[in-house]
């Protein structure tokens, strides 16, 4: 590869760009930045002008893995409208969706140990994908009386840990099988647990 240099027309996306194919490759703690550098086709030293180190890299490859999640879930849910029934499911779908079209992202976001909090702007991206959980999770308790409504934080959050161990143990070709795809275990799952806190109406 030709190297570039510091007159790189986007260095800064050219060096994640090459971060998310080297974690899924070797995964986050698996390549340095002078190797992600070699792989962006510029010198070390040119990382530097953007990043103090692997997890500044690292870090910026999650924000916009959670934009683009935030943006992915934002869609399901408005298509899943008016039914928030349809809408909650949907969020759920994406959730996988994600995992598989975007997995050097995935990774950065969930499995590379940077903290969501590390700066501001990943902390905010974030958060905006988990609100519109949350928000899905609100609307599909509204007919539930208030002081029996659990909390939409609370079980918007088990649904995204079910979701979260959908796609580690079937959805990211991990050796382990599953008799069921990974699409028709999440969806059983879920309504497993909205029937069990009634949120929806029992099998007959």
């Amino acid at each position: 590869m030709t190297k570039r240099g510091y007159h790189h027309g986007n260095l800064k996306q050219a060096l994640i760009e090459a971060a998310l194919s080297l974690i899924e490759e070797k995964g986050p703690t698996g390549f340095t930045l002078s190797e992600a550098a070699k792989t962006a086709g510029v010198t070390p030293a040119a990382v530097y002008r953007h990043f103090h180190g692997r997890e500044d890299l690292i870090a910026e490859a999650a924000r916009q893995g959670f934009e683009m999640f935030a943006d992915l879930m934002q869609y399901a849910y408005d298509k899943g409208q008016p039914s928030a029934l349809a809408a909650f499911e949907a969020t759920g779908r994406a959730y996988l969706a994600f995992a598989r079209k975007h997995p050097g992202h995935y990774i950065a976001m969930f499995e590379s140990g940077i903290s969501v909090n590390r700066t501001p702007e990943l902390s905010l991206a974030a958060n905006r994908a988990k609100s519109v959980l949350e928000k899905a999770a609100a609307d599909l308790s509204q007919h539930i009386p208030p002081e029996k409504r659990p909390p939409a934080s609370m079980f918007s959050a088990h649904i995204w840990a079910m979701s979260h161990g959908v796609v580690e143990l079937y959805a990211r070709n991990t050796g382990a099988s599953s008799p069921f795809p990974p699409e028709d275990l999440l969806e059983s799952g879920i309504g497993i647990y909205l029937r069990g806190l009634g949120l929806v109406p029992q099998d007959d």
